[in-house]
């Protein structure tokens, strides 16, 4: 925290102004609850129950918890908010002290969430202390005002129809980037909410809930909640892998795979996941584990209902930190993969998905419907995430198995079961925040077996509906 007369004497008008206004805090709250109701759905969307959180500039700490945390800790530079939070939340920790300093607790935290950042006098002292309570897989989490929105807060306020909170600073989204640049952050996503405060019956809830979402439209919204990701200067550390190949009779594919599938971090195991091939696909893995016994090879039987089934059959078998997926028709070049592991182990990305339409590919590798209906996906997926993503049906992906154990928990929910796989994966790394990326790969036509992206229009129809469930779910949720 930067010392100096004029700086603390705003430090000490905002104290003063936030243990007088904090007196009526929670009657404000009870006259907004359409309000808050509407920013705790996006806060409870982008943070998980059940989590270790840190939330600076707490308030009352009505909002710390409503996200029911498994551990939860407010900071507020109030004498008066710091007593009533306390008090009516006995089984929370506050502490009355400025997010400016050092913090009194060495806890590290799974989200640290920053409120009323228009009233943080040293912004970047704030994001450079939250810093050391934050591991690589912290999300940090600000929500502040739009800054279209000054002229109607300052007359709301003005009328008695919002606490006259009397902002300090007026922060658009180019300023907050400068500071997460300047600190050190990363963001993963941003969203505008909140076209309408009050609840205005049906009007409301079609601009809050649709038009808020639109092209646009959405960044009229009145709030504005960054989810970033800290950024470690890290010595460079060494990773174990798993790379799960997923395979239906691809025996002429299997010994390639073994010799090309490369080396990567302290350890790489080979996980083959035999979904029920009558071409003695296991048979030729298990001849593997003979001639090259220098490899980690492990064999696993799939449950012979679809890929995805298939994968996840590899994916809890496997004993690496970090997890590769490789189709065993090997489209996608095995000798690609280190590009992945530099990607993740660097924390360039955490989500990391193959995109095979960079590259020119390899004559027929892709018949030229696919290609139409991939890019229709893709601009789909990239309104759904509020994220670009160029390849949705690419089948190399990599992420941490740490990561993988999430996603597990919210499988099956996006309206139908998803036989490939993809879309479970890449709507469950969006749900927890988790950095994508696109990696530009070759695709190469396969050289043995057969093609098991079959029934075209079935599967397009099936990707269909579970993009307009995950549409209600992630954007209009």
């Amino acid at each position: 925290m930067i010392n100096h007369s004029f700086l603390n004497e705003r430090r000490k008008k905002i104290r003063e102004k936030n243990n007088e206004m904090g007196k009526f805090r929670s009657k404000w709250i009870k006259r907004n609850p359409y309000f808050y109701k509407q920013l705790l759905k996006t806060l409870k969307f982008v943070i998980e129950e059940n989590a270790k959180i840190l939330h600076i500039r707490c308030g009352n700490g009505f909002i710390l918890n409503e996200l029911n945390p498994k551990i939860g800790i407010g900071i507020d530079d109030s004498e008066t908010l710091i007593q009533q939070a306390k008090s009516d939340y006995t089984h929370l920790q506050f502490f009355d002290h400025n997010s400016e300093s050092s913090l009194p607790f060495s806890q590290m935290f799974d989200y640290i969430l920053i409120s009323s950042i228009e009233d943080i006098v040293d912004v970047e002292s704030v994001l450079e202390n939250v810093k050391n309570h934050a591991h690589a897989h912290t999300r940090i989490v600000i929500i502040n005002y739009n800054f279209l929105w000054t002229p109607l807060v300052k007359f709301a306020e003005k009328i008695r129809i919002k606490m006259p909170l009397k902002q300090h600073n007026w922060i658009t989204d180019n300023d907050l980037n400068t500071f997460l640049q300047l600190s050190n952050y990363d963001i993963v996503t941003r969203k505008k909410i909140i076209l309408i405060p009050y609840n205005i019956p049906i009007f409301s809830w079609i601009f809050n809930r649709f038009l808020a979402r639109l092209p646009l439209v959405k960044h009229f919204g009145l709030m504005t909640i960054t989810t970033t990701r800290p950024l470690f200067d890290e010595s460079p550390q060494e990773y174990s892998v798993s790379v799960i190949i997923p395979c239906k009779n691809e025996a002429g594919n299997i010994e390639d795979a073994v010799k090309r599938v490369p080396e990567m971090g302290k350890h790489t195991e080979i996980i083959f996941c035999d979904d029920k091939s009558t071409d003695g696909t296991p048979e030729i893995v298990r001849e593997m584990m003979k001639k090259y016994p220098q490899r980690d090879i492990k064999l696993y039987d799939g449950p012979g209902i679809s890929k995805s089934e298939n994968v996840w059959v590899g994916f809890d078998q496997a004993q690496g930190d970090i997890l590769m997926i490789l189709d065993a028709d090997l489209t996608v070049i095995p000798e690609e993969l280190p590009y992945f592991y530099q990607a993740i182990s660097k924390r360039r990305g955490e989500y990391i998905n193959g995109s095979r339409l960079v590259y020119p590919m390899h004559n027929k590798a892709m018949k030229l419907f696919n290609i139409f209906g991939n890019k229709f996906f893709s601009i789909f997926f990239s309104y759904i995430l509020d994220s670009s993503i160029k390849d949705t049906l690419c089948g190399t992906k990599v992420l941490w198995r740490l990561d993988y154990q999430r996603i597990k928990t919210i499988r099956h929910s996006w309206g139908v079961r998803d036989r490939w796989g993809d879309y479970e994966l890449i709507f469950g790394a969006n749900k927890f925040n988790l950095k994508h990326l696109d990696l530009p790969v070759h695709y190469y036509e396969r050289t043995y077996g057969e093609t098991k992206m079959t029934g075209v229009l079935k599967n397009g129809w099936i990707m269909l509906k579970m993009s307009f469930a995950a549409l209600f779910k992630i954007k209009f949720h």
